[in-house]
Parts: structure tokens; C-alpha cells; sequence
């Protein structure tokens, strides 16, 4: 396994990280997205402190992530329940 260690800043402090190679890239554009939402949140709301701004940049994400998960359970559902009826189909054309 090659792993590489990176230096990334999050809202002006660097973080080393021993990552896979192939997770470089990924890895540079979350901070680099972190960033522009610590930014943009700084600009439009009277937060003065990194770490609320860290708070609501993380909530966010949580909020994408959940709202993400759910989405992928209920089209998971969805083609389960499609599979069945077409399995079902199947089973009465071959009898």
C-alpha cells in the first residue's frame, strides 16, 4: 500500500496526514472546500471565532451527509422492490 504524508491547512492551521496515495487529490479539494465555506460563512455571518466557523461548516456537511444517506436507503428500497416484482415476472413466465 503507498502512502504519502501531506500537509493540508484548515482555517490557517496545517495538519499533516498519512494518507493512500490515490486519496491525495480528494483529499486537497475537502480542505480546499472546507475553506471556501469557512470564508463564505465569515462573510455573510457574525461569526468572529475559527472554531464557530469550523461548527457550521461541519454541520453543514453532517446535514449533506444525512440527507445523502437517506436518499441512497430509499432508492436502495426502490430497487429492491423493483428486482422483486421483476424476479417475480420471470418466476410466472417460466412456469
Amino acid at each position: 500500500m503507498d502512502t504519502l504524508t501531506i500537509s493540508v491547512t484548515i482555517a490557517d492551521r496545517p495538519y499533516r496526514l498519512n494518507i493512500k496515495k490515490e486519496e491525495e487529490e480528494q483529499i486537497r479539494k475537502a480542505a480546499k472546500n472546507i475553506n471556501e465555506r469557512i470564508k463564505q460563512y465569515s462573510e455573510n455571518f457574525a461569526f468572529n471565532d475559527k472554531q464557530d466557523l469550523l461548527a457550521m461548516v461541519s454541520l453543514e456537511y453532517a446535514n449533506s451527509s444525512l440527507v445523502y444517506k437517506d436518499s441512497l436507503s430509499s432508492s436502495d428500497q426502490q430497487m429492491k422492490e423493483k428486482l422483486t416484482q421483476l424476479d417475480e415476472l420471470l418466476s410466472e413466465n417460466i412456469d
